[in-house]
């Protein structure tokens, strides 16, 4: 559900936020009594077009820094026990024995903070079985806290079998969704890049709980990355995940929203394909003709030294037109063959110059 109002606010807030920023923009910049531009006119959709693209780059931002931070905010086992993600058993053992001789109920004289400490204490608990059980831990590490309530599950395909169960249904529900507001005209263009974005996803994902192992881009390259540039905590798969749908998903909707806006006028305009094609054969018609006018300008200076002499000129003129004749002859396909074919024809065993060489 909060999903769905995340993707409901990119069509509407960003139209929202611009029509207020573009006003305070207006009566900022421009002194009262001075006429402000009128909607519809060129300046006054040239500057509603960068502020749409300053909104939607900082709405893409905003979504991805709000879903790292429920990341954060939420933590996960191994943060609760402080454990590296690659501790063994005897590690997680030790941890929870300190930490439960710490935050044990018994110890806490409080009514109030003895019930806190025995919800933590719990957790904790929770914490330790699930990880110290190698396929809970496996599938903690791929689906997160959700295993807790698979209650059918015992095995490593098992909890495999059902990620994937409840994975099907997310791409197909997030692939009719963005089929619905393309229909709506939400997200105009880029359609195969967006298919393609969601395509390669689904891979990434269904790649990444099926392995025994950690994905090398998160073990190789993210969370050492997080470790040695930034405070941030690693990240397991299913938080790479989590992040990896929202954002990618985020990125898909905000660059369907910036495109149209980087189009000139005229493509915007164009109705479908054809037209915008039409509009590209009008300009290279345009080029085409600016060339020749050169062209021609250019060979008006050559001839400028025999201004005057008409001989000279019309033998210019007969030069180059058996010129271009010789070439045209020269470079057809058909002239060549027949050449190649008469070459072919030459006595090889007579002397050069004899009569049948040729």
């Amino acid at each position: 559900m909060n999903d769905l109002f995340s993707y409901l606010g990119w069509a509407f807030l960003p139209q929202l936020a611009t029509n207020f920023l573009q006003s305070l923009f207006y009566s900022l910049t421009i002194r009262a009594g001075d006429p402000k531009p009128s909607p519809g006119s060129p300046k006054h959709e040239k500057h509603r077009r960068r502020i749409q693209i300053v909104v939607i780059s900082l709405y893409l931002a905003f979504t991805i820094f709000e879903a790292d931070w429920n990341l954060r905010r939420d933590g996960d086992f191994y943060q609760a026990l402080g454990v590296d993600h690659d501790a063994d058993d005897k590690a997680l053992k030790s941890k929870f024995r300190r930490l439960a001789a710490q935050y044990h109920p018994d110890k806490i004289s409080s009514a109030e903070a003895r019930e806190n400490a025995e919800a933590y204490f719990v957790h904790l608990k929770l914490a330790s079985d699930t990880l110290l059980s190698p396929v809970k831990r496996f599938a903690y590490d791929r689906f997160g806290p959700d295993i807790l309530g698979w209650r059918q599950c015992s095995s490593f395909q098992d909890y495999v079998l059902r990620g994937f169960q409840l994975l099907a249904p997310y791409y197909i529900g997030g692939a009719l969704f963005l089929f619905t507001l393309s229909v709506l005209g939400y997200l105009d263009g880029g359609s195969y890049w967006r298919y393609l974005s969601t395509f390669s996803l689904f891979t990434f994902e269904a790649y990444t709980i099926s392995r025994p192992y950690f994905p090398p881009i998160s073990s190789k390259l993210i969370n050492p990355f997080l470790r040695t540039f930034t405070s941030h905590p690693p990240l397991l798969p299913f938080q790479q995940l989590i992040l990896a749908r929202k954002t990618g998903i985020a990125i898909i909707i905000a660059l369907a929203r910036i495109g149209p806006l980087l189009r000139t006028p005229e493509e915007r305009a164009a109705p479908n394909s054809e037209t915008a094609l039409l509009l590209q054969v009008d300009r290279l018609e345009k080029i085409s003709k600016t060339t020749e006018i050169e062209a021609m300008r250019l060979l008006a200076l050559d001839m400028a030294p025999f201004a005057g002499d008409e001989e000279t000129i019309k033998g210019v003129k007969t030069q180059l037109q058996n010129w271009l004749v010789e070439n045209t002859i020269r470079s057809d396909k058909e002239v060549r063959d027949a050449v190649g074919r008469v070459v072919g024809k030459r006595r090889t065993d007579a002397p050069h110059g004899a009569r049948g060489t040729m």
